[in-house]
């Protein structure tokens, strides 16, 4: 059993830019900063770089054609996640400690959405936003992949690009049962699929907190069979329940009242505990929250197992 430092990952874009100003609507979402005002999308990512978060992820999720519409994508998608790389590497090397650019790659026809996927149409839309954000990141994160034939998707895409790879997983807010994806496959087979992937990372994501130290308990015998050296990560939303026929960002959901600073702290030591080494938030988990983690959990807690 190896021991790495716990790095803190950053919080939700989408309604960090919403609270500090930034132009914010449906059907365009956090890309609509990135498009009319993208200082606010780099203020953004300096107030979770202050907080203490080391690893920020690009504002590209939204630049998808399910938000962004199919012609924008066509004739600006790789100038926007170019963009979208560009402000999140401004924000890294503002910052006297290094922090890791993590270029998103998030579901390509819809969140929540694995009944929508359709392979090649995926693979064209991963690789116009693989094309803007290459030159800028350090990983590459898929994440809020609902099913495991996402994850193959943008394994295909990404081809030979040299810069590790990390799946992020969203999960049935079920509690008390097998944790599954959204697709209800069980999350043992998907990171199984994800190590032989070549994975260096496998996270959950845009979930209830009350379901990711399942899953990665599962995540960490599947890894530990496999004899892999895969680190396991949790940044959990602060939405209430979402059904299996949600399709997030649809709507702007209301955010949890009970997921304050304090006791989403308190679900982050159960995931530690469980071995991730990878922390943050998502949806609704704002720098707050991350200043929590990074005073309380970061700096007290150092170091965390990882098996291998």
């Amino acid at each position: 059993m190896t021991r790495v430092n716990l790095r803190l990952l950053d919080g939700g874009m989408g309604r960090e830019l919403q609270r500090i100003g930034a132009p914010f609507r449906q059907p365009e979402w956090s890309a609509l900063a990135l498009i009319e005002a993208p200082e606010y999308v780099l203020r953004a990512h300096q107030a979770f770089v202050a907080a203490g978060a080391r690893i920020i992820t690009t504002n590209s999720y939204a630049v998808v054609p399910f938000h962004i519409g199919d012609e924008r994508f066509a004739e600006q998608g790789s100038a926007l996640a170019d963009l979208a790389g560009r402000l999140a590497r401004q924000a890294a090397s503002e910052n006297a400690d290094a922090v890791t650019v993590a270029g998103s790659l998030p579901p390509a026809l819809g969140s929540y959405r694995p009944d929508l996927f359709d392979h090649q149409r995926s693979v064209a839309i991963h690789r116009g936003l693989i094309a803007g954000l290459r030159v800028h990141v350090d990983v590459w994160l898929a994440e809020t992949q609902s099913s495991i034939a996402e994850v193959r998707a943008v394994v295909e895409a990404l081809g030979t690009e040299p810069a590790p790879l990390w799946v992020s997983f969203t999960l049935l807010d079920e509690e008390g049962r097998e944790p599954r994806l959204r697709s209800n496959e069980p999350v043992a087979d998907a990171v199984g699929v994800a190590v032989e992937l070549g994975a260096k990372a496998v996270l959950f994501n845009c979930s209830q907190p009350e379901v990711m130290a399942a899953a990665l308990n599962e995540a960490r015998i599947v890894i530990e069979n496999l004899g892999g050296a895969v680190e396991l990560g949790v940044y959990a939303n602060a939405f209430p329940p979402v059904s299996a026929n949600a399709e997030a960002n649809s709507t702007l959901l209301e955010i949890r009242r009970d997921l304050g600073p304090d006791s989403y702290l308190d679900w982050s030591k159960t995931w530690v505990a469980a071995g991730a080494s990878i922390v943050g938030g998502c949806c609704g988990i704002g720098p707050e929250h991350i200043a929590s983690l990074h005073v309380h959990l970061h700096d007290q807690n150092t170091e965390v197992p990882v098996h291998e």
